[in-house]
Parts: C-alpha cells; sequence; structure tokens
C-alpha cells in the first residue's frame, strides 16, 4: 500500500501505481470541506486511500471530483464517501459504461470495436480478482464551464477545458497552491491511436500559458513545474509540425 504524500498543510497526494494503472488521488483539506481528486480505480483503491487519510487525521472528503471518464479513475466511485462531480460528458460516458458486460469475451470485442483498449483490460485483469466485483456508476453532480469551490481558508476551481487525452476532461486549479492538476489532461487520445489533436494541444498549452500557478500534478508521472510542462509539450507540438 502506498502512501499519502504532504505537499503542504492542505494539499496531499496518494501517490500513482504503476502495476495496475493506479493514477495520482490529490486531496485538499479546508477548514469546512475537503474535496479529493479523482475516484481510484477500484473500491479497493479507494478503501486503502482512506485508511491512510485515517492514520493522518484527515477528515474523509466531501466532494470528489472527477477528471476523466477513463477507468482507472473512475471506477472506485461506488465506494467513496460524499458527492461526485465531473463534466455532464463524464456522467454521460460512465451511465454508457454502466451497462458495459465484464467477461473476457466482452472485453475482448469491446477492443476489436474501439471502444475500450487492450492495455486497460489487461490492468483491470490485475486489479481484480473477481470481474464481478466491478460496479461502475455515475456521478452526482456536473460542471458545465466552471466551479468554484470554498472549503474554508482554500478555494478550489473546477475548470471544463480543452484536453487533448479527453474531451470531457476538468481541470482543477488551486491558486493558493500554485498548483493546477491536470491528471491525463495533457497526454494523447489513446483511443485513437495515441494521437494528439494539434488544434487541441495548441488551444491547450495556451490555457495552461493563462493560469498563474508554479506545479502541474500529473494522473500517472511525478509533479512538473508550469515551464517543463509547457516546454515538454511545445515540443511534440514543433514535432507534430515538421
Amino acid at each position: 500500500m502506498a502512501e499519502l504524500i504532504k505537499l503542504s498543510d492542505r494539499f496531499y497526494v496518494y501517490p500513482y501505481e504503476k502495476q495496475t494503472d493506479r493514477p495520482n488521488l490529490f486531496y485538499i483539506k479546508g477548514d469546512d470541506y475537503s474535496v479529493v481528486i479523482d475516484a481510484g480505480n477500484s473500491p479497493k483503491h479507494v478503501q486503502e486511500f482512506y485508511d491512510c487519510l485515517r492514520s493522518n487525521n484527515l477528515d474523509l472528503p466531501e466532494y470528489t471530483i472527477i477528471s476523466h471518464w477513463h477507468w482507472d479513475h473512475t471506477f472506485g466511485l461506488c465506494a467513496i464517501n460524499g458527492v461526485s462531480i465531473s463534466s455532464e460528458n463524464t456522467k454521460n460516458k460512465l451511465i454508457e459504461v454502466s451497462k458495459w458486460k465484464w467477461n473476457i469475451d466482452d472485453m475482448r470485442k469491446r477492443e476489436e470495436t474501439g471502444e475500450d483498449i487492450a492495455f486497460c483490460n489487461d490492468c483491470i485483469l490485475i486489479e481484480y480478482e473477481n470481474l464481478d466485483d466491478i460496479k461502475v456508476v455515475a456521478t452526482d453532480e456536473v460542471v458545465d464551464d466552471e466551479l468554484k469551490l470554498d472549503l474554508g481558508g482554500i478555494e478550489v476551481d473546477i475548470l471544463h477545458r480543452v484536453s487533448t487525452h479527453s474531451d470531457d476532461t476538468l481541470y482543477v486549479y488551486i491558486k493558493d497552491e500554485k498548483a493546477l492538476i491536470v491528471e491525463d489532461a495533457d497526454n494523447c487520445d489513446f483511443y485513437d491511436n495515441d494521437y494528439y489533436d494539434p488544434v487541441k494541444l495548441k488551444e491547450m498549452i495556451e490555457f495552461f500559458e493563462s493560469l498563474d500557478y508554479e506545479f502541474h500534478y500529473l494522473g500517472h508521472a511525478e509533479r512538473e513545474t508550469k515551464k517543463q510542462a509547457i516546454d515538454r509539450l511545445n515540443k511534440v507540438l514543433d514535432d507534430i509540425k515538421k
């Protein structure tokens, strides 16, 4: 089990794990409410995270913000505490996924149709000893464009903006922490042959440049500085142009 990492008095991360593609889960502590970014890839993932919160005398979250619909960020939704928030597109996609059947044959068929990808299914088979334990649920509330949450002593801005990874993406901007939580948003689109749409990429870079922040928090990697992230993405854009 991973250990909770304290980034500041109000900001923590439960780190990613490569074996089953578990993403970073972020925790923001307010005086009145607490928020978590993403629901993990299984109820087991959620419970391990919550055990870490309890052992650090931190309250369970009143809100869980979902960055996008992919399984590793949402399959723990059925086990979270409090209210979940996503974009409307995420909620609609989760309603669709909740109707999927979870057995080897159906999983491989979805790979053939492009509904899902082999990497995800291979990780699911490691995370879940019993596929019948998969329970996909939709989120409780949706954000159209943006939403500000006052947690008491700290505010978070939830922003529905362009992403090269998934069109339903929400970003979480924490001005007081000089932090932008992007999770997987600046990755390529794994469902479209690892493709970076150059128009979306340029718009996304401009969005990052417009925000005042220092650290760029990713889903499956260590944090970067804003400059490191923008330089990395500009190189991708230059390579596409060439």
